[in-house]
């Protein structure tokens, strides 16, 4: 009876291997992904997805400590807790679409040393597409004794430019005549 059950056993899981390895469907859904895709070499950077108003989302060519405070200050006006008066300015505008998330990237360096990211935030029938700048600000603090000076720096928010709210209508319509766009045309 033993061996019986273990002949069975063996039986159904070769051909439910043989199943798996002449799954057509599998293999053609399998063909259109690209090699890459499937497999990611050693040392490769992160592909992040694109949206289809600001461009690749992700930090871009900005360091890490930039891209994780322009998060800090794009989900504290998503919340509407804003931490300076400065961003104060910008919940009304916001609260107009009751946006439910943000999207981030395009991080770039600008020639005055500032950082600045592409924003949308997307409410349930508007958005509102901008650019964010952030930059490292630091200083010297000479110590008691007056012959030592340490240097410590900090991230800041250096300004939001927002464009006017768009209906996703209004965004789709403009983006199908976009085939290879810059995401930073808009702001020149």
């Amino acid at each position: 009876m033993r061996v019986l059950s273990i002949i069975s056993l063996f039986s159904l899981f070769s051909v439910f291997a043989w199943a798996q390895e002449t799954d057509q469907s599998q293999n053609l859904y399998r063909s259109s992904i690209p090699e890459e895709l499937l497999r990611p070499k050693r040392g490769e950077a992160p592909t992040y997805p694109i949206d289809t108003v600001i461009g690749e989302l992700g930090q871009g060519y900005a360091s890490d400590a930039a891209y994780s405070y322009a998060r800090y200050i794009a989900s504290g006006l998503l919340s509407g807790q804003a931490s300076s008066a400065r961003l104060e300015e910008f919940l009304p505008v916001l609260e107009s679409i009751a946006p439910n998330t943000y999207r981030i990237g395009g991080g770039r360096e600008e020639p005055d040393g500032a950082i600045s990211f592409l924003v949308r935030y997307i409410g349930r029938e508007r958005s509102i597409t901008g650019e964010l700048f952030v930059r490292f600000v630091s200083r010297q603090i000479v110590e008691e004794d007056g012959t030592t000076t340490r240097t410590t720096g900090s991230w800041t928010f250096d300004d939001l430019i927002l464009e006017d709210a768009k209906s996703r209508e209004e965004e789709q319509k403009e983006t199908i005549q976009r085939f290879d766009f810059s995401p930073y045309e808009r702001f020149y």
